[in-house]
């Protein structure tokens, strides 16, 4: 498409928006529905294994106590944005070259390398399940589960992210399309889990809907208390009731900061104003902005997440897992249980007796394999019965719990396609935003040779770092990777803060009055929100005192070169009005 021909489309877009709003709100509506587009983007991304992980985890830890979080994330998310987007809408100069020269080189670059490493780690899972899905529920006699398969499963992932992204640089057609598919595989990834909820609330009565309902009411209790269904195992457990308890209030609060982090990660906010701009919108644009994220990208998160937590709740949360307490089934057999299920089974058994014993005894125990399967069993039932609820499940086993509803290829072929669409829509999408970064860290336009080149990178640092992510529960990999991503998430958002309040970005577009006491009054809340679970993220990390010395280092750069540098003289070009 040449410049002239893309011109003349986004006039005729603009035309067709400024005809709508003099029509009415229906009018107006279903213009914006047709031109909807980077909200989208952002679905497409933030429907990754981490949303994934967080939702399944949530279900299984906490039942359906925290169906709030991950909305209530997501909101502060599309506020960020939202401020994000008004800025690149109402300036001509790119945002991180308007960060660099209005508010700190130190954010605007930290701004830029913080995304940069969070898409080279964030894709590693997302190759990692993607290609557990096709090795394991949807097409296991192609892709058998062994390094060959998996060679092949991640090769097909590379090829098809690779040559949808070819498509995205070949201009206005090219992203057109690119658009298109990713509608088309957000709306798969949307209906799947929400055909899972569906087929479980015709074919049991185990969903309890007034409970599901009232999870969407924020309850903070859970950041420092285990589930209330834990409680009366808990209160069996004896002596060791406080160090069962303490670990599932860790595991739940790495799950939060996962579902909080992947609502919108740092890269999110990268992605959307380059978006914008590569689609040709400015200062007319500004109320599609808004509704394109709201529909785009808060409702397919809303429904899809809900289904998941929904779903791992329904059949996971407080129920042990069967064939680890030797139960029998209808016949009289005994249960026979998932040998990757035991192993974790075991694992978290024996972390139990290290507490228990000496150094010596304890060393002595692990080499003798029947005696320390002896010590196990007489661990009192209550701890055992804790340990088999508490094992890290992964969305395999979801759908092999669902079979008996669903049917056994029923829940295989939707959770497969769903994982498989999450996957690959997210690694599409981190491949693009990368893209924008390689050249904004250049200096250069994004397009041709070099934007390809930044693509390709985190694709191939996925594709390869995917053989070092495994594990019986692929899903659990994306929580260290999201706390990572929580850590410099408040980066953007001080960012974002700072742009709308410059007058030397926005000038006569900078808001006043009333709009400019909400934009802070939101915006406050959200950055100081994110900044907390930054520094929880880094306290629940295996590095404390290094991740808090790196955040003061960081900051302490920041302060000190906004007092040595000299004021930019120049003023950012806002769009005429």
């Amino acid at each position: 498409m040449t410049d002239e021909q893309a011109n003349s489309r986004i006039e005729q877009d603009r035309q067709l928006i400024l005809d709508a709003k003099q029509k009415g709100v229906g009018a107006k509506l279903k213009a914006y529905t047709i031109l909807s587009g980077p909200g989208w983007l952002q679905s497409a991304i933030t429907l990754g294994s981490g949303s994934l992980a967080g939702g399944l985890y949530l279900g299984i830890l906490s039942g359906y106590h925290l169906m709030w979080l991950q909305p209530l994330a997501m909101i502060m998310g599309v506020i960020m944005l939202s401020a994000i987007g008004y800025v690149a809408l109402s300036t001509k100069e790119r945002p991180f070259a308007a960060i660099n020269n209005h508010i700190s080189p130190v954010l605007g670059w930290g701004w830029a390398i913080a995304t940069l490493m969070a898409n080279l780690v964030w894709c590693m899972p997302q190759f990692a399940l993607g290609s557990a899905a096709l090795q394991q529920n949807l097409a296991p006699e192609i892709f058998a589960d062994n390094d060959t398969g998996k060679m092949l499963a991640v090769a097909v992932l590379f090829v098809l992210s690779g040559i949808v992204i070819w498509f995205y640089d070949s201009g206005g057609w090219g992203i057109k399309l690119f658009e298109v598919i990713l509608k088309i595989m957000v709306g798969i990834v949307v209906l799947c889990f929400i055909g899972v909820v569906l087929k479980m609330s015709f074919a049991t009565d185990d969903l309890e809907w007034r409970k599901i309902l009232a999870g969407y009411i924020p309850n903070f209790s859970l950041l420092t208390n285990p589930s209330p269904e834990f409680a009366d195992v808990l209160s069996q457990a004896g002596t060791y009731a406080e160090y069962w308890k303490k670990l599932i209030i860790g595991d739940q609060q790495k799950v939060m900061i996962t579902a909080a982090a992947t609502a919108v990660g740092i890269n999110m906010t990268f992605l959307l104003p380059y978006s914008m701009r590569a689609k040709g919108w400015d200062k007319d644009f500004r109320g599609l902005a808004a509704f394109d994220l709201s529909t785009g990208l808060f409702i397919p998160f809303l429904l899809a997440t809900s289904c998941v937590v929904i779903a791992a709740a329904s059949q996971f949360h407080a129920k042990p897992a069967a064939g680890l307490l030797g139960e029998k089934n209808a016949e009289g057999q005994i249960v026979q249980a998932d040998p990757g299920l035991l192993k974790k089974y075991h694992k978290l058994l024996d972390e139990r007796l290290e507490k228990e014993l000496s150094p010596e005894v304890w060393n002595q125990l692990k080499e003798d394999p029947s005696a320390l399967q002896q010590k196990r069993s007489e661990i009192p039932l209550a701890e055992r019965t804790l340990a088999a609820m508490l094992i890290k499940r992964d969305v395999f086993q979801l759908a092999a719990a669902l079979a008996p509803l669903a049917g056994k290829t029923a829940s295989q072929l939707i959770f497969g396609l769903g994982v498989v669409a999450m996957a690959i829509s997210t690694i599409i999408i981190l491949m693009l935003i990368n893209g924008f970064v390689f050249c904004e860290m250049l200096g250069v336009e994004s397009k041709g040779t070099l934007h390809r080149v930044g693509c390709y990178m985190p694709a191939i640092t996925g594709a390869v770092g995917s053989f070092f992510w495994t594990g019986d529960a692929r899903a659990w990999l994306a929580v260290p990777t999201s706390m990572f991503g929580f850590v410099l998430l408040p980066i953007a958002y001080a960012t974002f803060f700072f742009m709308m309040n410059s007058p030397q970005i926005l000038g006569e577009h900078l808001p006043q009055g009333g709009k400019r006491i909400g934009w802070n009054l939101a915006m406050g809340i959200s950055t100081l929100l994110a900044a907390l679970g930054s520094l929880w993220s880094i306290k629940s990390s295996d590095y404390p005192i290094a991740g808090f010395c790196a955040f003061g280092a960081f900051i302490g750069l920041a302060i000190l070169v906004h007092f040595i540098r000299k004021p930019s003289l120049s003023t950012s070009t806002v769009q005429d009005t």
